[in-house]
């Protein structure tokens, strides 16, 4: 895929290395600029977005003792204060970017309208803010330290498919980072895999070292990020974030680039320190009210907040695959974990029920829209899909709509009938008995039934079949089960977008 995103491009990385001082950030962007111009790469300067009222818990405010939450409510900047330093940031000729960690950030790169947006290592499967990010206008750069093979992979198919002009960088999420677990091959491991994706490097050796950006260059990264600050009596740099002088240095390596090995034909070995690290900056799920032993939890009873408990579950466990039960009772602002819930993923079972619907397709010679929505009713649950249940490819839904339905062999639709929605069946493949008000019929390809709003229908196909439906618009609230059972169901259906290719 092509990029707007200039090759190639140098990510300074400030951090909270402003210290919550608007004079010393100020004073950081000027300092960079002045060594940057000296070179011929396209650089960007990085913030930083928490809105702290939100990202932490509340009943963790104020901890001084927890390290995390100390130092980000020490370093503290207001809106003014960033958009000073955004301003700062374009007179000095970067690019504008910043890392969000929860939704409001995002809401305040858009306000900003910054130039790209950085998705961090912690929060690469962290989908509800994913999510949100590609709902925006801007390129995307998201660090993989941590993630597994298949979570690249679902986050590099996720930003494909919604067209998502978007960069991985390679990353190694410890700080610093020693020479033995740089894994400078996986530069080369990444870009066979996702040929046409941009591959970068976010490092984190020792400021001093030049001579790994020289390896990564030559290893064909294009992307090069690294923490820089402003060292003071009053503030000393960390371990890893790089000095004007460093950075210039760093800046003068890039031209001259080598060799280094490392791990390159598989996933690098996990990192434990890595993990806890990157564990520890994940937002958790925690309860908006109490929930009882044995409900099924929905996406409005919960919420994300940092910092997460040991061994709960965080943001990063939840997407609309997974399903969560209390096992037992969980109070206001409780935290959801294993010893209180349970957990199940569906991926496998809608995935298989895909290919089973891409193949009878096949196999009817009916055509399908690229674009269509696919929807999968499971009325009572998935393990019980082949018994009961449907698939709905929605091709169009406006002041008319335009269904196609799929059932296969042996399955049945339950009884249901709607209050606002007309709909004609036109059969386009099999055999289908349709039952209206409890009378059942035979309908074979070309037969055409209109089903009047109030009229209960439901039907079943020995053959499997296809059906055209053809209606008014279709509203989400307008479908009632006679069994209520079904309509007690919350989740018995799953939306896919993106499902043909």
């Amino acid at each position: 895929m092509t990029s707007n995103i200039p090759a190639p491009l140098v990510v300074l990385e400030m951090a909270n290395n402003h210290m919550g001082s608007l004079d010393h950030g100020l004073a950081v962007i000027r300092a960079f600029g002045e060594v940057c111009r000296r070179y011929p790469f396209r650089a960007a300067f990085k913030l930083q977005y928490r809105d702290l009222d939100t990202f932490i818990h509340p009943a963790m405010r104020g901890r001084d003792d927890v390290k995390y939450i100390k130092r980000f409510s020490e370093t503290r900047l207001s809106r003014e204060d960033f958009d000073q330093l955004v301003a700062e940031i374009r007179a000095r000729g970067f690019l504008a970017m910043s890392t969000p960690f929860d939704e409001t950030s995002v809401d305040l790169i858009e306000a900003q309208d910054l130039d790209i947006i950085k998705i961090a290592s912690c929060s690469f499967t962290d989908w509800p803010l994913i999510e949100r990010i590609v709902l925006t206008k801007q390129p995307i750069i998201a660090s993989t330290a941590g993630a597994g093979l298949d979570e690249i992979d679902r986050v590099v198919s996720f930003l494909q498919h919604r067209h998502k002009d978007f960069a991985i960088l390679h990353c190694v999420g410890e700080y610093p980072t020693p020479e033995e677990r740089m894994h400078l091959s996986q530069i080369d491991f990444l870009r066979r895999r996702y040929p046409g994706v941009r591959v970068g490097f976010s490092t984190h050796e020792h400021p001093d070292n030049t001579n790994i950006v020289m390896l990564a260059l030559a290893k064909g990264a294009t992307i090069f990020e690294k923490h820089v600050g402003l060292p003071t009596d009053k503030y000393p740099l960390n371990a890893y974030s790089a000095s004007p002088e460093q950075i210039n240095a760093w800046l003068a390596a890039m031209q001259n680039a080598l060799l280094l090995c490392g791990e390159g034909d598989t996933r690098h070995p996990e990192n434990p320190d890595e993990k806890a690290s990157l564990k520890s900056l994940r937002r958790g799920i925690f309860a908006k009210r109490p929930i009882q032993a044995g409900e099924t939890i929905q996406r409005e009873d919960l919420y994300f907040a940092f910092p997460s408990e040991d061994g709960q579950y965080t943001a990063n466990d939840w997407s609309k695959y997974a399903q969560f039960t209390a096992t037992d009772p969980i109070t206001t602002d409780g935290a959801l974990a294993p010893a209180n819930t349970s957990r199940s993923d569906a991926r496998e079972q809608i995935w298989d029920i895909v290919e089973r619907v891409k193949a009878f397709l096949k196999q009817s010679h009916v055509i399908v829209p690229g674009s269509a929505d696919l929807e999968i009713s499971h009325h009572y649950g998935l393990d019980r899909f082949d018994e009961v249940g449907l698939t709905m490819l929605t091709v169009v839904n406006r002041g008319y709509c335009k269904k196609l339905l799929v059932t296969f062999p042996g399955q049945l639709h339950p009884e249901q009938y709607h209050k606002q929605k007309e709909e004609t069946f036109h059969i386009l493949y099999g055999e289908v008995t349709l039952e209206l008000d409890g009378k059942p019929s035979l309908c074979k390809p070309g037969d055409v039934v209109t089903v009047e709003p109030g009229t209960r229908h439901a039907f079943s196909s020995k053959t499997g079949a296809v059906i055209e439906e053809i209606s008014s618009t279709h509203f989400k609230d307008d479908s009632y089960y006679t069994d209520t059972a079904i309509m007690a169901n919350k989740q018995r259906k799953t939306l896919l977008t993106y499902w043909m290719e």
